[in-house]
């Protein structure tokens, strides 16, 4: 029982981030709306933000508890499970039609983040100079989709009336005090369930002989993208798949912009070798793959979720082996 113990915090631990998260996007979301706040800069900060929170807090969780391993081990594992696992799983269950998707330039933005994560980590280590120039392309990133959001909605008057059904979590009659028991859950929530994972995940680590840094890159990479894969499983059944595209390249752009730019703030993030010569290449490798998808408007169809998700198994089988 002693040796389940870790495991089972962990779990608890990844659950309470995952609900705490959820909170946090729906209180912040619904008062930002109250306050006025035009909801497409909601759903390009807030909702983007709040939904990598889990992500954030581990990160600068880890880097406080001298397990700077796990913090890039999440990142660059939970992007390549995005691509591979995220998107391999929902392809079994129904071919997704990424042909019809617009997201080339997202997809672009995407590829330079990956690119520019990697020659930065080559520095051996992400300080306050490598927190500056993720955080200052994130900035970019931001500016130029909001720009080209608010010209594509001042053309379109329809869309631009309906923007608040469109961000998740939305709901015009949930009282104040919802709210405010959202975003206290939240706040308490993500803390605690970060805490509580990295110190596990590190027993965990420790017991079994194995560095954080692998701990990050299957454990806590594969928990912390489950809710990406419960959105794509179900934007695969819906047949939405600008959704599942879209959810995959959003959220693997701000893990390496804003999670470790972040996180490089606290502290600074060595690089461990093992990433230079194989981890980095693999996540810029799967990014790549993603390219007939969406620049050669091919469908993913269930033959390549079986080739994603076979490669993705055979990844965690030489991490952890």
């Amino acid at each position: 029982m002693t040796e389940l113990l870790p495991w089972l915090l962990s779990g608890l631990g990844l659950l309470i981030l995952l609900l705490a998260g959820d909170s946090l996007v729906k209180g912040a979301v619904n008062l930002s709306l109250r306050l006025g706040v035009p909801a497409l800069i909601v759903s390009l900060t807030i909702v983007a933000f709040g939904t990598s929170a889990p992500e954030l807090l581990i990160a600068i969780e880890a880097v406080l508890d001298d397990a700077p391993g796990l913090a890039m081990g999440n990142v660059v594992g939970s992007n390549t499970a995005n691509v591979l696992l995220v998107l391999g799983i929902p392809a079994l269950l129904a071919t997704m039609h990424t042909s019809e998707c617009k997201t080339s330039k997202s997809y672009t933005y995407m590829l330079g983040a990956s690119l520019l994560f990697v020659a930065l980590a080559f520095r051996g280590v992400f300080d306050w100079i490598s927190a500056i120039i993720l955080l200052a392309a994130l900035a970019y990133v931001l500016f130029d989709q909001a720009m080209e959001a608010k010209s594509h909605h001042a053309a379109n008057a329809t869309a631009a009336a309906n923007d608040e059904d469109e961000i998740e979590g939305v709901d015009p009659d949930l009282p104040g005090w919802r709210i405010a028991l959202f975003l206290i859950l939240g706040m308490i929530g993500l803390p605690l369930g970060a805490s509580l994972l990295v110190e596990n995940a590190t027993v965990i680590a420790k017991t079994y002989g194995v560095s954080d840094t692998v701990i990050g890159l299957t454990l806590v990479a594969i928990g912390t993208s489950l809710p990406e894969l419960a959105t794509t499983v179900v934007a695969a059944l819906r047949r939405q798949a600008d959704v599942a595209l879209g959810n995959v390249i959003g959220s693997n752009m701000f893990n390496l912009l804003a999670i470790i730019g972040i996180a490089s703030l606290v502290g600074p993030i060595p690089v461990d070798p093992s990433f230079l010569r194989f981890d980095l290449w693999v996540m810029l490798g799967a990014s790549i793959l993603l390219m007939p998808f969406v620049y050669f408007c091919k469908d993913i169809t269930r033959i390549w979720g079986v080739i994603l998700s076979m490669l993705y198994v055979t990844y965690l089988v030489v991490v952890l082996f």
